[in-house]
């Protein structure tokens, strides 16, 4: 379900203003499409629960992470770079490497699996839960002892910014749109809080084999959802809820409202036996990665290729046909729903013919 939806909100079309709940809160806020990336590192944190009791030495676990965490790593740092050159006044340069941006959504799931996996495997419950909060509590104080004095929770004055500039530099930062302004969403400091949405995932899926699928543990999914999402609330009147900070009360808000979700999907699909649509969403999961990848790439593509000077394809599809049939934003709507599609109909292929890619 996350892949599917962070498809859809990847590739909101263009020729108008987007649907409101498919784009990003401006800063502070919360929109739905914010609950996307979140979802992903959970679903990441509850794989972890089912794979760690299969791995055997502690040289295979320490290697299997890291063999993980090396190539989503380098899989997110590559797809950035792609496609190795661009169109500048009708020639093609290439991209140097001296202006990639090293730091990305992949690349954010690898640092968070890796750390993710280190705490639970090695640490108590009870110590992944205080590891937890220290990290919470850890980027607060962080941010405000070094950050800007009256701008610690701005684009620029934050100490994440600070830091991704001093240790990563300006042109290695994600610059929206191409311009001045360097700020990486996925930057270095902000990735300590990611690791709880791991965590978070890891807990619940632990519990859920501990405890079996009943209705005990879809109401304790459900109440612990509910109160992480009170908690957030009210911890966001210290720290403002952003997932461009990824502060510390969106991580409370985003692990609640999973849990709350998850408990709901345990109730319908496992308790009550309602299984339709489940196999549509079950593509995506087979083959996460890939499909990623190649809603990613193919995008990219899809604004490369001009079908008249400075028109992309991605653009005159959009204008010719989707705006004048669905005018406004209900056709960016449209186009990323029929865009998803497209990428399903890939998995849904491979899955036919059981290719999976596993890392």
């Amino acid at each position: 379900m996350t892949i599917c939806f962070m498809i859809i909100v990847n590739a909101p079309g263009s020729g108008a203003i987007q649907w409101a709940p498919l784009d990003h809160a401006a800063w502070f806020g919360f929109t739905p499409t914010d609950l996307v990336f979140p979802s992903f590192l959970f679903a990441v944190g509850n794989a972890l629960s089912f794979s760690k009791n299969r791995l055997q030495s502690n040289g295979g676990f320490l290697g299997k992470i890291f063999k993980r965490t090396v190539i989503i790593f380098l899989l997110g740092y590559l797809m950035y770079w792609f496609p190795f050159f661009h169109r500048e006044n009708g020639t093609w340069i290439f991209n140097p490497l001296s202006h990639t941006r090293i730091m990305g959504v992949l690349q954010r799931i690898a640092l968070c699996y890796f750390f993710g996996a280190i705490i639970v495997h090695y640490c108590s419950k009870k110590a992944v839960v205080v590891i937890s909060g220290c990290l919470l509590i850890g980027y607060w104080a962080f941010l405000l002892l070094f950050g800007e004095a009256g701008k610690e929770y701005t684009m620029l004055g934050n100490a994440g910014t600070r830091l991704d500039i001093l240790i990563l530099g300006n042109d290695h930062l994600y610059h929206d749109k191409g311009g001045p302004i360097a700020f990486d969403p996925e930057g270095l400091l902000s990735t300590l809080t990611g690791i709880v949405n791991v965590i978070g995932g890891y807990l619940a899926g632990a519990y859920i084999q501990r405890k079996g699928r009943n209705y005990e543990s879809v109401a304790k999914l459900l109440m612990f959802g509910v109160l992480l999402i009170c908690g957030a609330l009210f911890f966001a009147q210290f720290f403002p809820i952003a997932k461009k900070l990824w502060t510390s009360s969106f991580v409370l808000l985003t692990v609640g409202i999973d849990l709350v979700l998850l408990g709901m999907l345990v109730y319908v699909i496992e308790l009550k036996n309602i299984k339709w649509g489940t196999n549509f969403f079950l593509v995506f999961g087979r083959n996460s990665l890939a499909i990623y990848l190649l809603s990613e790439l193919l995008l990219t593509c899809l604004q490369l290729i001009w079908v008249k000077p400075d028109l992309s394809f991605y653009d005159w599809i959009n204008n010719v046909f989707y705006q004048q049939i669905f005018p406004g934003a209900l056709g960016t709507l449209v186009f990323a729903t029929c865009y998803m599609l497209l990428c399903w109909f890939v998995g849904y292929l491979m899955d036919k013919r059981k290719i999976y890619i596993k890392i």
